[in-house]
C-alpha cells in the first residue's frame, strides 16, 4: 500500500470567489453537452495543456455539473472517479503538470458533498480519489477543506460496513499527513478513549490490514513538516504508546508473517516520527529501556539462524546482556558447525566457493576477483571467533553466499518479498534506534552501550552477543548494513568523555576486571570488526558509512591511554580507498586520516606513521612484526623492516600524507580511478579536494614539526588555491595559510618546549610570508562578494609570527595595516569583527606597540566597534581593548621615552568610559572589558588622575568593577573583575586611602573571598587583597579587621565544598590565603594588633597556624606546590626571612594602650611560635 505524502494544510482558506462563475443552463436531455467557458477559466496563459491537465478540467467540469437529484449520478460519478483515478498526476514523471491545489480542493469538496453515505462503492472509489489527487499532486489543503473532508470521513467510518474501512482510513491517513495539529478538533475523536483509530490499531483487532492502515494514519498525524508547530505532548504520548505496545507484541500464531511485517513497518515509522519530535519526552528509564528492548529485537527480524529469548525490557548495566537461546540443542546432539566456520575452515571449501562464484559469472572483472580473495581474507579471519558458537548458529556472512540475497531471486517470488520485507522492518528499527540516540541524553545512553556494542570478539564456547556489528558484518541488505553504521555513528559522536576512562595499558588483573580494562576490550572489537566489514563491503554507499564510523571511533577513542597498534592497522588498511573508483569513498577516507592526526595530536603512533617511507604504508595486511616495527614505545626499533630508513633520513623529506594531499588538490586525476571516461587534465572533484585541504590543516596544527620541512611549497599550495575561481576552495587554502601560522607562532612561543634548533628558522618564515603577501591573499581581502573568505583572509594576517613581522619590507607592513584599518568599516559583521581581532593581534607586535599612531589609529577603531550593533563585533572590541590595554602597561615599564607624555590624555578618558560602559554588556563582552578597565586604572598617572574631567569616569570605572564582582555573571567574568580591581590597587597614585569607593572595593572582595563557591574567583580576590603596599591603604582599624577575618575565614573553609572540581584548587587557594595573612602582618599597625590576636587566639588560629606553616614549610605534592606558587617569587628560606623581620618589626612598634600590647604580645607569641615549628624537622 503506498505511503502518502500530501502535505500540511495552507492557513488561507479558499472562498467562494475563488470558484469560475459559469451561467445558467437548464438541465434537459436535450441539451448539448457542458463545455466550460473559456479554455482559461481552468488553465490561464499560453502555455499548451498537457493530457493530464485536460482530464482534470474535463472531470471538474463535469462534476461541477452534476446535481444531487440526477437519476444518473450514480453512473455518472463512477465514470468521472475511473477516470480521474486511472490517470497519472505524478509531478515526479511529468513536471509539467500545472493543476492549481484550489481546484484539486473544490472538486474534492463538491464530490463530497455529491456521494452520500448510502452509497459505499461510491465512498470506496472517493477515498481512493482522495489518497490519488492528494498523494500524488502533492496538495497543500486549505483548513476548510481538511475539515471537510475529515467530517465526511471519520462519518464514512461510524456509518459504511467493516469492508469499506481500509480504502477510508487510506484516505484518512492521506489526507491527516503533517496535519496533526491542524486536526486538533477531530484528535479526540480519533484519538481519544476508544476514539476510531485506537480501536482499529488494537492488538485485539483480527484484520492485519486494518490494522495497518490505522498505524500509518496515528504516523502520519505524528508526522512534523518543517515550520509547523508540533503535535500536542498529549495526543503524541497516546500514540507512542500504541506503536510501543505493538512493537512489543509477538507475531500471532494465526498472523501471516509478511502481513505482519507490515504492521510492523507501520508502527516503525510512527514511533520515528514521536521520536523526532525533540528531546525525549516519554518516561524515565524504564520506558527507554523497552523502546530499546523492542527495536534490538526488530533490528533482526526474519534474520536466519538467531532464535533468542529477547528480554522485554533492557536496564542500563556495564555489562553485556547475553541474550539465552530459546531451544537449545539436547546434549547427546554433537553441535554442527556454523557456516561461517564451514567457509573459513579450509582451502577446499574457499576453493569450491571461487570455483562456483566462476559458474555463475565467468567473465568476472579482476577487482572482483581482488574481492573474492578479500573474502577468503576475512573468512579465515572469522573463523576462530565461531567455531565454539553451539546454542546460537548465526546466518553466514552475506559476502559468503550470494545466492540467498534479497535481490537474487526471482521478480515477484514470495519468499523474496518476505525476505524484503523483513529487511525494511530491520531498517525501521535501525532508524528508531539512530533517533533514540540523537533524542536521549548522552549519559542516560552509555548504560545501554553493552547492549549494542561488544566488549571481546566471540570465542572458547562463549555465547556470542548479538550488537550492531553483528548487523554490520552478517546482514544481507546494504540498506540495512548502512542504517546500523550510522546508528553505531552516532553512539560513538561525542562520546569522547565516556570512553576517556578505557585504558589498557597496564597489566590484566586476575581477580576482578576493571570498567576501564572492559571499555578499552570495547574499543579493540570496534577496531576489529570495522575492519572486517572494510574488508568485505562492497556497496560504495555503505563502504562510506564504514568508513565514516571508523573516522567517529577514531575521533573519540583515547589512544594515549591503550596499547599501541590499533591505529597503525587501520593507517595501512586504509591507504588503497583514497583511490578508490567512487568519490564519497575518497572523500571518507581523507575525512578518517583527518581524524587520525588529530586525535590527542601529536601521537607518538601517528607521528612515527607519518614518518614511515610511502613504500610501507601500500602492502594491504597487517603483522605482528609490523607491530613490533612500529611500537613507539621502544624508541630503538622505529624503522621499517620493509624499507629500511634511518629516523634522519625520514624526517627529512614531507610526510607521505601531506604529499599525498597536495597531489589530490593540484594534480589531474588517473582517468581510471573514476571509470567516468574523463580526460587525463580533469582534476579531482570539488569535495575530494575540499576534503584533502581540510587534512592538510590538521596535519600542519597537530604535526608541525613533520611538514616545516616543506613550508614554502605548502605555502605555494595555498596561493594556488586562492587563485582559483572556486570560493570553496579559496577559503581551504586560507585556514590552510592560517594553520601554518599559527603553528610556527606555538613553535616560537617562550613557554614552548621545542628546542630552538627545531623550530622554523626565522629567515624562512620571512621568506614565507614574503612569497604569501606578495600572492593572491591580497585579492582575498579585497573580495567583498565572499564576506567569509575576507574573514579567513583577515585571520591568516593576525596568524603572521611577530618576529617575521617586524623583518618584512616596510610596505607589507603598511599594507597588513592599512588593509585591517579600512576593513574594520566593512558591512559585514564576519569581516569587522575578523578585522578587529586582528589588530588586537597586532598591537602586541614589539615593532608596532611602541608605534603612537598605530595604538591612536587602532584605538579608535576599536572604540568604534565598541558601539557596534552586534554583540559579537562588541566582544571581539572588548578582546583588543584589554590587548591594547595591555601594550599599555608593557610601555610603561620597558620604554625608555615617557609614554604617559606622549599618550593622548583625551583618548585614555575615552577608552575609560567605553570600557565601563562594556562591563555593564552582555558576559562575552564584559569578561575582557573588566581585565582593561583594571589596566588603565592601574597606567593612569597622578597628573590624570588629579584632574577633574577624570574624577567621576574614574569613580564610575571602580564601581563598574565592584558591580561585576558582586554579580551573578558567569566565574570567568567576576575572576577577571577580581583580577581587575587588583592590578588597579598596583598603581601608587590611586587615592585607596581617600576615595570614597575604596571601602566598597574592599568589602566586596572580602565577601567574594569568604563566600564564592568558585575557588578561582576566591584566589584571585585573595590575591587582590594582598596588593596595597602601605597600611593606609586599607583604610580604619575595622576596615583593616574586616580584612583579616574574611582572609582568616576563607582559610578555614579552604577546603568546604560541594564540588569535587574545585579540590584540584584548593592548594593554590590556601597558599594564596596564606600569602595575604602574612602580607597584612607586615603591614599592621599596634591598633591592628587586638583584633588579630582575638583571631589567632581563639579556635579559627589553630587553623590558620596549621595552614600557614604548610605555606613556610612549601609542603604538599609537588604539582600542588607548583601551581600555588605562580606568581609568588620566594622560596621557603625566604618566607621565613621575611616571618621573622616581620617578627622584629613588631617587637621595634610601640603600644599606648594596655590592650594594643596584650594583643601585641599575642601575635608575637603566635609567630615565634610558627618559626619554632618551621625549624623542626
Amino acid at each position: 500500500m503506498a505511503t502518502p505524502t500530501a502535505l500540511p494544510v495552507s492557513s488561507a482558506p479558499f472562498t467562494p470567489r475563488d470558484v469560475p462563475v459559469f451561467p445558467s443552463v437548464p438541465l434537459s436531455a436535450d441539451a448539448a453537452p457542458f463545455t466550460p467557458q473559456g479554455a482559461d477559466v481552468w488553465q490561464r496563459g499560453t502555455r499548451s495543456q498537457t493530457e493530464a491537465e485536460r482530464l482534470f478540467c474535463r472531470c471538474a467540469a463535469k462534476l461541477r455539473g452534476l446535481r444531487a437529484d440526477s437519476s444518473h449520478l450514480r453512473e455518472e460519478l463512477n465514470l468521472l472517479f475511473d477516470q480521474l483515478i486511472s490517470e497519472n498526476f505524478n509531478r515526479n514523471l511529468e513536471p509539467s503538470i500545472n493543476i492549481r491545489p484550489e481546484d484539486v480542493c473544490i472538486l474534492l469538496v463538491n464530490a463530497s458533498r455529491l456521494v452520500p453515505m448510502s452509497q459505499e462503492h461510491l465512498i470506496v472509489k472517493l477515498c481512493k480519489l482522495v489518497h490519488h489527487l492528494l498523494n500524488q499532486l502533492k496538495v497543500i489543503m486549505d483548513e476548510q477543506t481538511l475539515d471537510i473532508l475529515l467530517k465526511y470521513i471519520t462519518a464514512g467510518l461510524e456509518t459504511c460496513s467493516t469492508w469499506t474501512h481500509p480504502g477510508i482510513l487510506q484516505a484518512l491517513a492521506t489526507v491527516v499527513y503533517g496535519n496533526g495539529p491542524q486536526c486538533h478538533q477531530h484528535l479526540d475523536n480519533l484519538l481519544g478513549n476508544g476514539g476510531i483509530l485506537l480501536r482499529y490499531s488494537s492488538p485485539s483487532q483480527p484484520d492485519m490490514d486494518l490494522r495497518h492502515v490505522a498505524l500509518t494514519c496515528m504516523a502520519n498525524i505524528c508526522v512534523r513538516i518543517s515550520g509547523q508547530p508540533p503535535l500536542d505532548d498529549r495526543h503524541k504520548s497516546v500514540c507512542f504508546s500504541v506503536f510501543l505496545q505493538t512493537l512489543q507484541e509477538a507475531r500471532p500464531d494465526d498472523a501471516d508473517e509478511l502481513f505482519y511485517c507490515i504492521v510492523i513497518q507501520a508502527a516503525l515509522k510512527g514511533l520515528h516520527c514521536c521520536l523526532l519530535g525533540g528531546k525525549w519526552k516519554f518516561g524515565g528509564d524504564e520506558v527507554v529501556g523497552s523502546v530499546l528492548a523492542a527495536l534490538k529485537r526488530l533490528m533482526f527480524q526474519g534474520a536466519p539462524g538467531v532464535s533468542v529469548e529477547w528480554p522485554a525490557v533492557l536496564y542500563p548495566a556495564p555489562l553485556p546482556h547475553y541474550e539465552s537461546p530459546s531451544a537449545p540443542k539436547p546434549d547427546h546432539e554433537a553441535p554442527k558447525p556454523t557456516e561461517a566456520a564451514k567457509d573459513g575452515g579450509g582451502k577446499a571449501s574457499a576453493n569450491k566457493k571461487r570455483r562456483s562464484r566462476g559458474k555463475v559469472n565467468k567473465k568476472a572483472t579482476a577487482e572482483e576477483s581482488r574481492r573474492d580473495d578479500e573474502d577468503d581474507g576475512e573468512t579465515a579471519a572469522l573463523a576462530p571467533h565461531k567455531t565454539g558458537s553451539a546454542t546460537v548458529s548465526l546466518y553466514p556472512s552475506w559476502k559468503r553466499n550470494t545466492s540467498d540475497s534479497e535481490f537474487s531471486d526471482p521478480e515477484g517470488s514470495a519468499q523474496s518479498k518476505l525476505r524484503l520485507s523483513h529487511a525494511r522492518v530491520r531498517q525501521g528499527a535501525l532508524h528508531c534506534l539512530l533517533a533514540v540516540v540523537k533524542w536521549v541524553e548522552k549519559r542516560t545512553l552509555y548504560g545501554y552501550w553493552s547492549s549494542f556494542i561488544p566488549e571481546a570478539p566471540v570465542g572458547n564456547g562463549a555465547a556470542p552477543t548479538l550488537t550492531l556489528l553483528t548487523i554490520i558484518l552478517k546482514d544481507p541488505s546494504p540498506k540495512v548494513r548502512t542504517c546500523a553504521l550510522q546508528a553505531l555513528s552516532a553512539m560513538l559522536d561525542g562520546s569522547r568523555q565516556f570512553l576517556a576512562v578505557a585504558e589498557d595499558t597496564a597489566s590484566p588483573r586476575t581477580s576482578f576486571t576493571p570498567f576501564s580494562f572492559t571499555l578499552a576490550a570495547a574499543v579493540r572489537e570496534l577496531h576489529r570488526s570495522l575492519s572486517l566489514a572494510l574488508i568485505a563491503e562492497t556497496s560504495p554507499h555503505t563502504l562510506t558509512q564504514v568508513i565514516k564510523c571508523l573516522a567517529h571511533l577514531v575521533s573519540n577513542a583515547p589512544y594515549h591511554r591503550l596499547r599501541p597498534g590499533l591505529l597503525s592497522s587501520l593507517w595501512k588498511q586504509i591507504r588503497p580507498y583514497v583511490r578508490h573508483r567512487d568519490a564519497n569513498v575518497r572523500v571518507s577516507a581523507l575525512t578518517l586520516y583527518g581524524a587520525l592526526v588529530t586525535t590527542q595530536a601529536p601521537l607518538p603512533e601517528v607521528q612515527l606513521l607519518l614518518q614511515q617511507p610511502e613504500g610501507s604504508s601500500t602492502s594491504g595486511g597487517f603483522t605482528p612484526q609490523d607491530s613490533r616495527s612500529l611500537n613507539w614505545r621502544q624508541p630503538s626499533e622505529t624503522s621499517s623492516p620493509r624499507a629500511p630508513r634511518t629516523p634522519k633520513e625520514a624526517e627529512a623529506g614531507p610526510p607521505w600524507l601531506l604529499k599525498l594531499c597536495a597531489a589530490l588538490v593540484t594534480q589531474p586525476r588517473e582517468e581510471q580511478s573514476d571509470g567516468e571516461g574523463v580526460g587525463g587534465l580533469a582534476l579531482e572533484p570539488s569535495p575530494v579536494r575540499l576534503e584533502a585541504l581540510q587534512v592538510l590543516s590538521h596535519l600542519v596544527r597537530g604535526y608541525i614539526s613533520l611538514t616545516q620541512a616543506c613550508l614554502c611549497e605548502t605555502g605555494r599550495l595555498s596561493a594556488r588555491c586562492l587563485a582559483e575561481s572556486d570560493p570553496s576552495i579559496q577559503l581551504h587554502g586560507a585556514k590552510l595559510l592560517e594553520e601554518l601560522g599559527t603553528g610556527i607562532i606555538q613553535q616560537h612561543q617562550a613557554d614552548s618546549n621545542v628546542p630552538e634548533a627545531a623550530r622554523v628558522p626565522l629567515n624562512q618564515v620571512v621568506q614565507f610570508w614574503t612569497e604569501v603577501l606578495s600572492g593572491p591573499l591580497n585579492g582575498a581581502l579585497q573580495n567583498q562578494q565572499h564576506p567569509t573568505l575576507q574573514t579567513s583572509a583577515c585571520d591568516t594576517l593576525a596568524s603572521i609570527l611577530p618576529q617575521a613581522f617586524a623583518q618584512l619590507p616596510d610596505k607589507m607592513q603598511l599594507m597588513c595595516i592599512t588593509v585591517l584599518l579600512g576593513l574594520t568599516y566593512s558591512d559585514s559583521d564576519l569581516v569587522k569583527m575578523a578585522a578587529v581581532r586582528a589588530l588586537g593581534v597586532y598591537v602586541l607586535f614589539p615593532c608596532l606597540r611602541e608605534d603612537l599612531m598605530f595604538v591612536a589609529d587602532t584605538a579608535n577603531v576599536i572604540l568604534a566597534a565598541l558601539d557596534d550593533r552586534s554583540s559579537n563585533i562588541r566582544a571581539k572590541a572588548a578582546w583588543s581593548l584589554g590587548n591594547l590595554t595591555d601594550t599599555l602597561l608593557i610601555n610603561m615599564d620597558c620604554v625608555e621615552v615617557d609614554f604617559h607624555a606622549e599618550m593622548s590624555d583625551m583618548l585614555l578618558l575615552k577608552m575609560l568610559q567605553a570600557a565601563t560602559r562594556a562591563a555593564a554588556d552582555k558576559d562575552k563582552v564584559k569578561c575582557n572589558a573588566v581585565r582593561a578597565l583594571g589596566n588603565l586604572l592601574h597606567f593612569l598617572h597622578e597628573g590624570q588622575l588629579s584632574r577633574a574631567a577624570f574624577r567621576q569616569p574614574l569613580e564610575d570605572a571602580v564601581r563598574a568593577l565592584v558591580k561585576t564582582v558582586q554579580s551573578v555573571a558567569t566565574m570567568k567574568v567576576r575572576w577577571n573583575a577580581c583580577y581587575a580591581l587588583g592590578k588597579a590597587f598596583k598603581n601608587p597614585d590611586l587615592p585607596l586611602e581617600s576615595a570614597c569607593w575604596s571601602g566598597d572595593a574592599l568589602a566586596a572582595l572580602c565577601n567574594v573571598v569568604a563566600s564564592c563557591k568558585n575557588f578561582k574567583v576566591r584566589i584571585k580576590s585573595a590575591a587582590a587583597l594582598a596588593v596595597p603596599a602601605h597600611r593606609r591603604c586599607y583604610g580604619d582599624v575595622e576596615r583593616f579587621s574586616h580584612v583579616w577575618s574574611s582572609l582568616a575565614a576563607a582559610l578555614q573553609s579552604s577546603e568546604d565544598t560541594s564540588n569535587f572540581l574545585e579540590f584540584r584548587y584548593s592548594a593554590s587557594l590556601r597558599h594564596t590565603l596564606s600569602r595575604a595573612l602574612l602580607h597584612l602582618l607586615r603591614l599592621g599597625l599596634p591598633s591592628d594588633l587586638p583584633a588579630i590576636a582575638a583571631s589567632l587566639a581563639g579556635e579559627e588560629g589553630s587553623g590558620v597556624r596549621e595552614h600557614l606553616l604548610k605555606y613556610l614549610r612549601a609542603e604538599g605534592t609537588a604539582g600542588e606546590e607548583k601551581d600555588a606558587a605562580v606568581g609568588d617569587a620566594l622560596d621557603p628560606q625566604q618566607r621565613v626571612d621575611s616571618l621573622q623581620q616581620t617578627v622584629e618589626r613588631l617587637k621595634a612598634m610601640e603600644a599606648d594602650m594596655e590592650e594594643q600590647k596584650s594583643g601585641k604580645e599575642v601575635v608575637i607569641c603566635f609567630l615565634e611560635d610558627l618559626l619554632k615549628a618551621c625549624e623542626k624537622p
